[in-house]
């Protein structure tokens, strides 16, 4: 096992990444204080007593009652564009060298969030505790020889003033470890290509002359990948060109809804992971195998995590917590709620709004689902229907009606009557879109209560429109861009989503 006896190597060079009995609350304490220390003569740390909250006895309550939430807009608006301009020690010691590219769903309107190199050596950290942790999965003995196919963004990364910008998927693939190299595919110079259908197209060209074992990244592009393969080589399935592929990591968003696709385009079985990497850092790994797809937080390399429970109270109409909201630490937390996730991080991020909802399956074990995120709930007349139950929805008709949908988006949208769910599903497969959305409904109700009775008081009915997954592509290509981090959004405000009935209105024509 080559690759296993490398990473178990440089796992032993990293001082306190393994602890033998260490606990995850322990584990949080220790990297809060670690963060205050580094930080604390920085612009920000002298603006919120970093130094003071060291002292207090209870470092967790002083931070989060001296530190006040950011959103992007607050944290670029107030501190980073400072440091983007050329200052220093402005929310983490030094500058950063990179900065990620992010707009977590589609939009034209990029975020960029700073990528320090004690970020970088974290997310590795992480990167190496999620592959020491297939250890843990029935994987063939000749696994970690294998070539592992990572599909990210463009590793050719932009200058702009004196730092490089890029989405973090690049950014990491052009730091991984020299040893690596040997087992990492495409490589570098197929990776460095920024437009996606050349680089699928060049990784097609070339896939016989792998041994890929397995791959990572977002499962859509992933999905549009293997099916370029199967078409250049002329084959039936993935597993003619590659055929060992035994494991897909699935990171940006929950597997779940792409797994009935995947499988067909398979025919020997697989091995499906979630993994919890943002622009914001390495969050989750999964280390066991767990049919929620559980994950562990990644609570020793770097980033500090506070837990908002995700109630109407404590949410404003934007989709960010309240100011003055009490927050609960990993200690606190229960099994079952849903959370907003808050982080703080060696690159500088503080009290950090990252937009996502996590639901924890053991508090004990830090263990974790995605639930959501906190701008994507339908919530019209309080129907609280979260984005992962629309996922256990979408994998119901799935397994009812025998259908793909790799796909899907949906939005409240007001008629004279009342309000409508109107969902758009991407599938090529024949079907009856009325029955599709009775059965949908139905599923629903019995899931949420809160659906059912807002389906009795305001929503007046579910409409459902099929259309094929290729809309939900170009969709994403007009607005930002194809592959890398690109995600389509599950719940569209109305305004979206009317131009995303025009936009496939147009596809039809």
């Amino acid at each position: 096992m080559i690759i296993l006896g490398n990473i178990i190597k440089s796992v032993l060079e990293i001082t306190d990444l393994v602890r033998p009995g260490s606990s995850p609350v322990k584990d949080q304490k220790d990297i809060l204080t670690k963060l205050l220390k580094k930080a604390k003569d920085t612009a920000f740390g002298k603006k919120y007593n970093f130094a003071g909250i060291l002292k207090s006895e209870q470092p967790p309550e002083a931070f989060a009652l001296a530190v006040p939430y950011f959103d992007y807009d607050r944290m670029h608006n107030q501190w980073w564009k400072r440091q983007m301009q050329g200052e220093s020690d402005i929310t983490w010691p030094g500058k950063a060298q990179y900065y990620a590219r992010s707009a977590g769903t589609t939009g034209k309107d990029s975020k960029l969030i700073p990528v320090t190199n004690e970020m970088l050596e974290a997310i590795r950290k992480t990167g190496m505790l999620q592959i020491l942790a297939l250890s843990n999965f029935n994987l063939p003995a000749d696994f970690f020889e294998k070539e592992i196919m990572m599909l990210g963004s463009s590793t050719s990364l932009d200058m702009e003033n004196d730092y490089l910008v890029g989405e973090i998927s690049g950014i990491a693939a052009g730091n991984i470890p020299g040893w690596f190299e040997r087992y990492y595919r495409p490589g570098q110079q197929i990776a460095s290509l920024s437009d996606f259908d050349e680089k699928v197209d060049a990784i097609a060209r070339k896939a016989t002359e792998w041994d890929i074992g397995a791959m990572a990244g977002l499962p859509s592009w992933n999905e549009l990948m293997l099916r370029r393969i199967i078409e250049v080589n002329k084959v039936d399935n993935i597993h003619q060109v590659w055929p060992n592929l035994r494991l897909f990591a699935s990171g940006g968003v929950p597997f779940t809804p792409y797994r009935k696709t995947f499988d067909a385009l398979t025919e020997k079985p697989m091995t499906y992971i979630d993994t919890y990497l943002a622009s914001e850092g390495f969050i989750a790994y999964q280390a066991q195998p767990d049919e929620e797809m559980a994950m562990t937080l990644s609570t020793n390399s770097g980033l500090y995590f506070e837990f908002v429970p995700f109630l109407d109270e404590n949410i404003d109409e934007n989709g960010s917590v309240k100011p003055g909201v009490r927050p609960l630490t990993l200690e606190q937390v229960e099994d079952g709620v849903d959370y907003v996730l808050i982080l703080s991080s060696v690159a500088g991020a503080w009290r950090y709004m990252i937009g996502d909802t996590i639901r924890f399956t053991s508090r004990e074990k830090a263990e974790i689902i995605i639930s959501g995120r906190t701008k994507h709930y339908l919530n019209v007349v309080g129907s609280q229907l979260s984005v992962m139950q629309m996922n256990e929805g979408i994998k119901m008709l799935q397994e009812k009606y025998q259908l793909l949908i790799p796909e899907f988006t949906v939005a409240a949208v007001k008629k004279p009557e009342g309000y409508i769910h109107h969902w758009y599903l991407g599938c090529e497969d024949p079907a009856n879109e009325r029955e599709l959305a009775e059965s949908l409904d139905v599923f629903l109700k019995g899931i949420n209560k809160s659906y059912n009775d807002a389906r009795r008081r305001g929503v007046k009915r579910v409409e459902l429109t099929l259309v094929s997954p290729a809309a939900f592509y170009a969709w994403n290509e007009q607005e930002q861009k194809k592959g890398g981090q690109v995600k389509m959004p599950r719940v569209m405000k109305e305004e979206e989503f009317a131009r995303w009935e025009a936009f496939v209105t147009d596809l039809g024509r």
